[in-house]
């Protein structure tokens, strides 16, 4: 199974790396200590340095990640804060079962998804959990998306003939999920115009080209491994469909000030949700169901649902853990940064590349990654507007995979990580191309 390959390979390089660590570098006698008790921002005393035979003044760092301990309780807490937004959007998507509303949008979308999805029955209620995933990805509503796309996978296991094995369907649904399509990075320019940018929406229309063409090779890597045709009309007139709709929306919203475009991003994502509140409610209250009964059977599933992720989680981010604070991640960007030099190329993309590594393992961690990028060299610099569009242009590929596939307790998830890892691949390739093609004139 690649993920347990990929999972122990990632424990035994980071434990070998802090071996090598401190069997040579005798300033990093604590490293092993880090690893397992330390704590981000703990002052760290390295080894005092020896000058010309005499012994200088003891020298400090700072820890930039968890040791084990402290991961394995964040991601107990992370956990455990999915549980109300789960209970409340899982309710609602009962509701919405029971009244009706996931088979019709599941009609609605049957000639694109009957395409990519043709191991799902027309008319499944599957089809319509992965629809409202979809919207809810398009427009940033982080929120939202979490619980609908568990939902979806529960009724995607349900016409899984091997519950222990990931369903073609399944990986297609979660690749297209973590492609994070959007049009509204609602997160990002709130970021930029947080730390100051003069112009935080400049980063808006590569974040959303990169992340539509991240997409797409999301669908065509997936369909060519499940030997599904792309080029059927079906599936051609939907994605030539939304990417009109992409392109007018950009057109508009880059017509606006950074205050008005900030503002009627916040006003479409908050009022969406209501109106999907008031569309489900308002349907339920048509069809004469039991409304409360309904919203409190699917609340009870969310909470069910937070708790039994928890051990996928916290596997998954203990291997992370070791990962970045064994230094293995900073010896990899030497390794880039050297072979790029070696070959005359520009390096200035290099300085955004931590954001790109640390992005498939946490999000947590590449938002780190990028605030600290931008700090060092400037919220108006080539590397903070790279970093950026990387952050914004795909999603946290191995929390995809251990929260979503651990949700329905499947452990051979196939060759679901090697096809977003290559559709992750292609987000960062396009993001730097996208970047100097906007803002290559950048120091």
């Amino acid at each position: 199974m690649a993920l347990s390959r990929i999972w122990a390979a990632f424990i035994l390089i980071a434990i070998a790396v802090a071996t090598v660590r401190y069997a040579f570098m005798p300033a990093d006698r604590e490293i092993f200590a880090q690893m397992v008790t330390g704590k981000t921002g703990d002052t760290v005393r390295l080894a005092s340095p020896v000058v010309v035979g005499v012994a200088a003044g003891p020298a400090y760092t700072v820890q930039k990640a968890d040791g084990l301990i402290e991961t394995c309780k964040n991601a107990v807490n992370l956990s455990l804060g999915l549980i109300g937004i789960m209970a409340l959007f899982m309710g609602l998507v009962s509701i919405a079962e029971a009244a009706g509303g996931m088979r019709f949008l599941a009609r609605v979308t049957g000639p694109f998804f009957s395409k990519l999805f043709p191991e799902v029955p027309r008319g499944h209620p599957a089809m319509g959990h992965m629809v409202m995933n979809f919207s809810a990805n398009l427009l940033g509503l982080d929120n939202a998306a979490t619980p609908f796309a568990l939902k979806a996978m529960d009724s995607l296991q349900e016409i899984n003939p091997d519950k222990d094995k990931a369903s073609n369907s399944q990986i297609m649904f979660l690749c297209l999920h973590a492609s994070g399509l959007q049009v509204v990075p609602v997160s990002m320019i709130a970021l930029r115009a947080s730390m100051h940018a003069p112009d935080p929406t400049d980063v808006f229309v590569p974040i959303v080209i990169a992340t539509f063409i991240t997409t797409v090779a999301s669908m065509c890597i997936v369909a060519a491994w499940q030997r599904i045709n792309v080029f059927q009309w079906a599936i051609l007139l939907w994605v030539g469909g939304i990417s009109i709709l992409m392109t007018a929306l950009v057109l508009f919203l880059r017509s606006l000030s950074a205050d008005d475009v900030q503002s009627f991003s916040r006003a479409l994502s908050g009022g969406l949700i209501l109106l999907i509140f008031f569309l489900i409610v308002g349907a339920a209250v048509y069809k004469k169901i039991d409304i409360f009964g309904a919203f409190v059977l699917g609340a009870k599933g969310g909470f069910e649902t937070a708790v039994r992720i928890i051990p996928y989680l916290v596997g998954m981010l203990a291997a992370i853990s070791l990962l970045r604070v064994s230094g293995t991640f900073d010896l990899v960007m030497g390794g880039i940064r050297h072979l790029a030099a070696f070959f005359g190329a520009d390096t200035r993309w290099v300085d955004g590349m931590p954001t790109a590594l640390i992005k498939p393992l946490t999000a947590a961690g590449a938002r780190g990654m990028l605030v600290d990028t931008t700090l060092a060299h400037g919220v108006n610099s080539f590397a903070a507007r790279l970093s950026t569009t990387m952050q914004g242009s795909s999603e946290t590929a191995f929390y995809v995979v251990a929260v979503y596939f651990g949700s329905v307790a499947i452990r051979n998830t196939r060759y679901a990580l090697p096809a977003m890892l290559l559709a992750e691949l292609v987000s960062v390739i396009s993001s730097i191309l996208l970047c100097y093609l906007f803002f290559g004139s950048v120091a």
